[in-house]
């Protein structure tokens, strides 16, 4: 605060002055509590008039302590001091759990000056030796009222305490008046300090949930270390205390939980007897009614405005639907011509292919050629698309017959090159899933190796007995241990690998091992004479009634069968090998049985293809 200017002189400002600063400042102290005393109190007093006048008013309640005395002092059995009741001793027995630490050292004193053996030896009274004097029971109470822990333990199970809950029927008729004392009584056992009040009947819904809310939570400090039946300082031994203490502990957690439980009764039934609650659950049911009410028929409006709106989207998507369907169905029938007439151009084209290579003689000199270029024909009409087919049939008819031929090898050429890539692509990859698999587990056939002979042999069984065979491997297992000259038994998971790894084979090991299948079936039949007989040829080619000048018997056709298996088209020089392990067979006759076998089945695909549409119709 500036001082004001005497008269005379004058005031001069020498630097300009800083902006006020607000502090926010919290006060504390003793000072400062002083001064809220006069404050509340309305009066003005120092600090020190305010402690002499608070000693004051201690000493003037130490004054005004009245003890009762306990009539049944000196009838206590200082040995029983665990079932006396320690403010009763002490002459507390009005105030109890609310009397002071001063008041209950207060207490002590006087009962000290009035019962201590001393004094009452030297009034005449006879004294009782040791701790046999009822004076040990004062002693004891002082012991465990002074302890703040032992005080609170003696307070859990104060013998004063009604513990008893209202039933339904004392609720329903005086609710307040029963049940407000009783959650006083028991608000002591709280941990929290601020309890909520049961109200009246004009209370708030809110104030009525929090009340219920505290109570069903209720955090209880209540315990009953107190009622131990064994004290755990009597024990002998290490292991005797940790047995008193398991007990302890399993006792006091029955009574903590018969507690609890008698605290939720206590609430359950205030609950259930509540007339505000029966209030607020008849005003939310009716609520609830209203509010469904309204809700039904804000629904049904929504409802009629939804079912006028889906009606005029389901005759929308009526009309595009039928829309929809007719152009689908008309996209279908215009797909379905073009399919067929691209099926049927690629027939017509095939078949002009086919016309135009026979009329040139497949463009061969003599009959072996014919019969290989006829293969190479049809191998052309299954891989060429379309456009390849009408293309080769535009210089087929436009050229002569040299360069129709080069055209037609030039196709094949290519065509057998991509077979040939094809076929080097797939044999790559079973070499590789075969070596990753011999890599992984070993040797597929198991542990010992396979010879010829046994290779041969299981190929002879998986034919013998094919898919569908009861227990098909242990059968061809136990075939191979009987007819095999090696000596080794094969069990049918050795017979199911193997047989896995020789469908993974390269064609090349595949036809070596039918070569030498072969070779030796033609020396178990080379002695059986060739008899005609009237049987069909084979159960893979229907045969038709009209027979050849030489009539092919079975075993003919057998051997004509396997050497075709044996020598595949790749072979240089096929068909004299062919004729040359079918006995009283020419190069000649052979190429002809098997013309006459392919135009049987392409006799019979054909007749196939004819009656499968009448059978979809």
């Amino acid at each position: 605060m500036l001082k004001e200017a005497v008269e005379g002189q004058v005031t001069v400002v020498c630097n300009a002055i800083a902006a006020s600063v607000q502090f926010q400042v919290e006060p504390v102290g003793r000072w400062f509590e002083a001064f809220l005393k006069r404050r509340d109190r309305n009066v003005s007093a120092s600090f020190q008039e305010l402690e002499e006048e608070e000693e004051l008013s201690e000493e003037s309640e130490d004054e005004e302590l009245q003890l009762e005395e306990y009539p049944m002092l000196k009838t206590l059995d200082p040995k029983d001091w665990k079932n006396q009741d320690h403010y009763a001793v002490l002459g507390l027995v009005h105030m109890r759990y609310k009397a002071t630490q001063k008041q209950i050292k207060a207490a002590h004193k006087a009962m000290v000056l009035k019962h201590h053996p001393d004094k009452r030896k030297a009034a005449g009274e006879q004294i009782v030796e040791g701790d046999n004097d009822y004076f040990t029971c004062i002693t004891k109470a002082i012991e465990i009222l002074s302890d703040p822990v032992k005080r609170r333990a003696f307070d859990s199970v104060d013998p004063t305490f009604d513990n008893a809950v209202p039933s339904k029927g004392e609720g329903k008729e005086n609710f307040f008046e029963v049940f407000v004392p009783v959650f006083e009584r028991n608000s002591r056992w709280t941990s929290k300090k601020h309890i909520p009040k049961l109200g009246t009947t004009g209370s708030s819904f809110e104030e009525v949930d929090n009340f219920y809310s505290f109570w069903y939570n209720f955090d209880s400090w209540r315990e009953f270390s107190y009622l131990d039946e064994e004290e755990k300082e009597k024990a002998e031994c290490r292991d005797e205390r940790r047995w008193i203490e398991k007990q302890n502990r399993a006792s006091r957690a029955q009574r903590k939980k018969e507690e609890m439980n008698r605290i939720r009764t206590l609430v359950d039934t205030a609950y259930s007897c509540d007339p505000r609650i029966k209030k607020f659950k008849d005003d939310e049911k009716a609520r609830k009614e209203s509010e469904k009410k309204a809700k039904v028929e804000a629904k049904r409006r929504e409802q009629e405005e939804k079912e006028r709106a889906r009606q005029a989207e389901l005759e929308a998507a009526r009309l595009a639907k039928e829309k929809e369907e007719e152009e689908a169905k008309q996209a279908a029938q215009q797909a379905k011509k073009e399919k067929e007439i691209q099926k049927k151009a690629i027939k017509k084209e095939r078949q002009k292919l086919r016309t135009t290579c026979k009329n040139w003689n497949y463009f061969a000199d003599n009959e072996a050629e014919s019969v290989k270029m006829m293969e190479e024909v049809e191998k052309l009409c299954d891989r060429l698309e379309l456009v390849s087919l009408q293309s080769l049939n535009e210089v087929l008819a436009s050229g002569s017959k040299e360069e129709s031929k080069v055209a037609v090898e030039k196709q094949m050429q290519e065509v057998n090159a991509q077979l040939q890539r094809e076929k080097e692509a797939e044999v790559q990859s079973r070499q590789a899933s075969r070596s990753s698999e011999q890599a992984s587990s070993g040797s597929g056939g198991g542990s010992k190796g396979w010879n010829e002979e046994e290779l041969q042999l299981l190929i002879k069984a998986v034919n013998l007995f094919p898919a569908g065979t009861n227990s098909r491997w242990e059968v061809i297992a136990n075939y191979m241990n009987l007819h095999s000259t090696s000596g080794i038994k094969r069990n049918a998971k050795d017979i199911i690998n193997k047989a896995k790894n020789l469908q993974k084979l390269d064609p090349h090991q595949k036809d070596e091992i039918n070569k030498k299948a072969f070779e030796k079936f033609k020396k178990e039949h080379a002695a059986v004479p060739p008899t005609v007989d009237n049987a069909v040829p084979s159960e893979r080619f229907d045969v038709s009634g009209a027979e050849a000048n030489a009539a092919w018997t079975t075993e003919e056709q057998k051997l004509l069968e396997q050497a075709l298996k044996t020598f595949p088209v790749s072979t240089p020089e096929r068909w004299e090998k062919i004729a040359s392990v079918v006995p009283g067979r020419t190069k000649k006759d052979c190429m002809k049985r098997y013309k006459e076998l392919v135009e049987m089945v392409k006799a019979k695909k054909a007749a196939q293809e004819h009656v499968a549409p009448k059978s979809k119709k």
